[in-house]
């Protein structure tokens, strides 16, 4: 039993410092520095060389030879016209060391800003989690749904949205109840359950936590380990435009496990 818990242990922590050298890649999310949301009218964005503006379904930038805007490869001069997808990745354009990436979030158009010299990554020292416990590692059983359905979730920035597509349903026991989730994702490729709990908004961000649970086996069972519950990069950043959980994910007890929201341990 020592030997089991001991490995258990081993493979948590190697997973948290996976996590913890994601927040401190040099242009993650701890690097944003703004969020600016675009109009029609052209406009000097702080800090930023050029002219930006929304055209129709698309971001324009007017540059000058000497603003320094890299997009795959070569400078960007004149008018460009970028088409970033709805939800999607955003493109990335450089200026000098700092990364802006154009996004689009509910056919509103916006650029976010990183900066590898941003004073949040420069304070970072670790992500707050719970210690490692097996009693929170449950088993559970997926049911596919039939036909491929979307759920459509909030977002931590008012009046956006989110179009998750949802693969089916988990059914597990944990904390001595019985839950039944919504999972997203594919599972031939992998789950993931986005939740919230009775921790949510008092040791743990209160928009919603990521649980990925992997590929389902040939019965259709899948491991919940808790323990790897992470934050979303909305924990992290007022940069972010991350989703909250679904009605259906919200559990009713408390998952004193995983991640912890950084911006609470700070402040207390």
């Amino acid at each position: 039993m020592t030997t089991a818990t001991t490995e258990f242990e081993q493979h948590w922590r190697a997973w948290h410092a996976e996590r913890e050298a994601w927040a401190r890649e040099p242009l993650g999310w701890l690097s944003l520095t703004g969020l600016h949301w675009l109009g029609e009218a052209e406009e000097n964005v702080e800090g930023l060389p050029g002219r930006w503006r929304v055209d129709g379904e698309t971001v324009v930038v007017t540059a000058d030879s000497g603003d320094g805007y890299v997009l795959d490869g070569p400078a960007l001069t004149g008018r460009t016209t970028l088409t970033p997808g709805e939800g999607a990745p955003g493109i990335e354009v450089r200026v000098g060391d700092r990364l802006v990436e154009v996004i689009r979030r509910t056919g509103q158009f916006a650029l976010r800003i990183h900066d590898p010299a941003a004073p949040a990554l420069a304070a970072f020292t670790e992500i707050p989690a719970f210690a490692p416990d097996s009693r929170w590692v449950a088993a559970g059983e997926f049911t596919p749904y039939d036909t491929a359905r979307t759920v459509t979730t909030g977002a931590v920035v008012e009046g956006l949205e989110h179009h998750h597509p949802a693969a089916g349903t988990v059914r597990f026991t944990l904390g001595g109840a019985e839950h039944t989730v919504v999972a997203f994702g594919d599972p031939k490729t992998g789950l993931r359950l986005l939740f919230t709990d009775g921790t949510s908004g008092v040791s743990t961000y209160p928009g919603a936590r990521l649980l990925p649970i992997g590929t389902p086996g040939s019965d259709n069972r899948v491991r919940l380990d808790f323990n790897r519950a992470q934050n979303l990069p909305c924990a992290f950043t007022d940069y972010a435009t991350c989703p909250v959980a679904p009605p259906e994910n919200r559990l009713g007890v408390a998952v004193e496990a995983g991640e912890r929201d950084p911006r609470r341990e700070v402040r207390s």
